[in-house]
């Protein structure tokens, strides 16, 4: 029966991974890529990274910025939420993501892909938009 569990939350942790890929290819002028590793698949806009999900993780987790003040107030409220693992931790967060509802994990997301955007040059930013 333990089996059974571990398959069943491994199965849920996976699909939660694959609809952050999804989500996050529905944003404009997204590229996925692996070019740190074959189990770290990076989101870019503008070729920048926004997002990044480490696909051997269990629970499923990423990595995504966002603005340092909110960091602090995430990290508080939730123990899943801690800085990033090799990144900037002002700005970047690790978010497992086993006990955190989806709306929360989309916003940062959301939030992530919109600071990347708008450090774009405008010329970029046209880019993508047009794309």
């Amino acid at each position: 029966m333990n089996d059974i569990n571990i398959t069943i939350n491994y199965h849920s942790s996976f699909m939660l991974a694959e609809e952050i890929r999804d989500y996050c290819l529905t944003k404009k002028g997204v590229a996925e890529s692996f070019p740190f590793d074959a189990e770290t698949l990076v989101f870019k806009v503008g070729g920048k990274m926004f997002l990044l999900i480490p696909l051997e993780k269990q629970p499923a987790q990423f990595s995504a910025k966002a603005e340092p003040d909110y960091s602090v107030e995430l990290r508080e409220r939730f123990p899943q939420i801690t800085g990033a693992y090799h990144m900037n931790k002002l700005h970047w967060n690790s978010v497992v993501c086993d006990g955190l509802k989806k709306d929360l994990i989309l916003k940062m997301i959301d939030d992530s892909y919109d600071l990347v955007f708008k450090s774009l040059t405008k010329k970029m930013q046209s880019e993508v938009l047009n794309s």
